[in-house]
């Protein structure tokens, strides 16, 4: 080999690592927000990871995730936007509640997110409508508040007896509000009182069970949310040992020991947020895509925990439970 070509050669091999880098990937890099932990939403995210697949995307084929988790620690939610944002992600999923996608919204104006919410994304001011988001932002909502007063009947229904119901609620959740007077109006038609206590940390759910005692509650409401669904077998623990009917969003809590839930189904609406990020990477616009409501919902019944509590399920639950775990 003669020397100049030799040169050439070697300038050209230490180069490559660097022209490597220079060069743009060829599949896109999205981002994931979320203030739980991985373990926490594993089933869920079989089917974000579905949605995906439905629209083309199979994440280390054609598309890179960045991971974004919070633990638990919703303060931490505005960093990790942030951290996304310099990042240069091409699109950012937001799910876990409404503090995510807040985090998100504030972190960027260009950079399209798709949210999965349980309140309305209108009210807490992250579109401008359902129809016409007006901006940046678009996704699934699951509109728990809506399906407040179907959960106090289904409750009512499972304990007759119950006349003073328990709620709780978390006080950081912008939602909360909107969800205690949806409950509040629906109690007052159904002749129900209702006893509002608030918990965003482990140690005041204990405290909040200790003072439920005392005011000898017949039921509990769990509120939904992110920081509760990460600590549902304390919860589910907790009512059982107080003897304590409960009722949740989400089927999580029943599988965790509670006695029951109603509403969305978190693994389809995961995979709905799936499917609108895909037709984001293929060149949509979250302005022309509606915010859209989760389809999909589900009635589960803890069948060994009501009998733990001495209750029997009535026919008329059983019949129309999607789920009743033995």
């Amino acid at each position: 080999m003669k020397r100049r070509e030799f040169i050439a050669a070697v300038g050209g091999a230490a180069a490559s690592p660097l022209l490597a880098q220079a060069q743009p990937s060829a599949m896109p890099i999205i981002g994931f927000l979320n203030p739980q932990s991985p373990e926490a939403i594993a089933e869920p995210m079989r089917g974000l990871r579905q949605g995906l697949k439905d629209a083309g995307f199979v994440e280390g084929a054609n598309l890179i995730i960045e991971y974004r988790w919070a633990d638990n620690r919703t303060e931490r939610l505005t960093a990790l936007a942030e951290d996304l944002v310099r990042r240069g992600v091409a699109l950012i999923i937001s799910t876990g509640g409404v503090q995510s996608a807040l985090a998100a919204k504030a972190a960027t104006k260009s950079i399209p997110i798709v949210f999965n919410v349980a309140d309305d994304p209108v009210s807490v001011g992250l579109v401008a409508s359902l129809a016409k988001p007006g901006g940046n932002l678009t996704g699934v909502a699951i509109l728990v508040a809506e399906l407040t007063a179907k959960r106090l009947e289904l409750l009512h229904i499972m304990v007759p007896s119950a006349v003073h119901v328990a709620v709780l609620s978390n006080p950081s959740n912008p939602a909360a509000k909107l969800v205690l007077g949806e409950l509040e109006g629906a109690a007052q038609s159904m002749g129900l009182k209702v006893s509002s206590f608030q918990a965003s940390t482990s140690r005041e759910i204990d405290a909040v069970f200790a003072n439920i005692a005392r005011e000898r509650v017949d039921a509990l409401f769990v509120a939904g949310d992110a920081f509760f669904l990460s600590r549902r077998v304390h919860l589910a623990l907790l009512a059982v040992f107080h003897n304590l009917p409960a009722i949740a969003a989400l089927r999580d809590f029943t599988e965790a020991g509670g006695l029951m839930s109603y509403g969305a189904s978190l693994r389809d609406a995961y995979r709905q947020v799936g499917t609108y990020a895909g037709r984001i990477l293929k060149g949509g616009n979250p302005v022309d895509l509606p915010v859209v409501q989760a389809s999909k919902f589900e009635l589960v019944i803890n069948s060994q925990t009501a009998r733990i509590l001495s209750l029997t399920v009535p026919p008329s639950l059983l019949a129309t439970a999607d789920e009743a775990i033995e």
